[in-house]
């Protein structure tokens, strides 16, 4: 099995691929996902930070990086034990794709055999972010602002996956990466 993992910066299009490799038939892990479900049982996290509501997490870790350390270290470990659950039940398949939007910054890259990259520039980040979260656009700058360079993370991973274009252009070009992993 090729261990796969999928990333790029916030807004970028993750979702979208993920929906694309899943329609074609292939097995994806979401680690949003997975922190999510983590988050609604947290003991440790409600006594660290007084709520498990995701909302109040990030307004409180957004502006406080020794919190946003802490809630990671609770975090982290349990959605790395998550990933290797979901290679173990998945060791059959040819691919398993692994959907890290921190994979760097979690130090995740050293458990893949691969990186994906999704990749978009800033401006269509922002339109997407500010539309599918409803932020203003200052707030939607400072979040796409604090995130670790793009072209650092390129540089790490082994194929990039531009979508600064249509659903159906995205779709020709997982394809193609998907030939390149076969």
């Amino acid at each position: 099995m090729i261990k796969v993992a999928l990333t790029g910066n916030i807004a970028c299009g993750k979702s979208e691929v993920q929906k694309i490799l899943l329609d074609l038939g292939y097995k994806v892990f979401d680690t949003d996902v997975c922190a999510h479900s983590i988050l609604e049982n947290n003991i440790s996290v409600i006594k660290e930070f007084g709520t498990n509501s995701r909302n109040e997490l990030s307004k409180i870790v957004f502006y406080d990086k020794k919190k946003l350390n802490k809630l990671e270290e609770i975090l982290h470990p349990l959605i790395k034990e998550e990933i290797f659950i979901f290679f173990q039940t998945n060791q059959s398949s040819n691919l398993a794709f692994v959907a890290v939007p921190q994979l760097f910054e979690a130090g995740f890259d050293i458990y893949f055999d691969k990186i994906i990259f999704i990749s978009s520039n800033y401006n269509l980040r922002l339109e997407r972010l500010m539309k599918r979260n409803s932020y203003s656009r200052e707030y939607a700058i400072l979040r796409l602002n604090s995130q670790a360079n793009e072209k650092e993370k390129i540089e790490k991973s082994d194929f990039v996956i531009e979508n600064n274009s249509s659903l159906e252009d995205l779709k020709i070009k997982v394809i193609e990466c998907l030939k390149l992993l076969l």
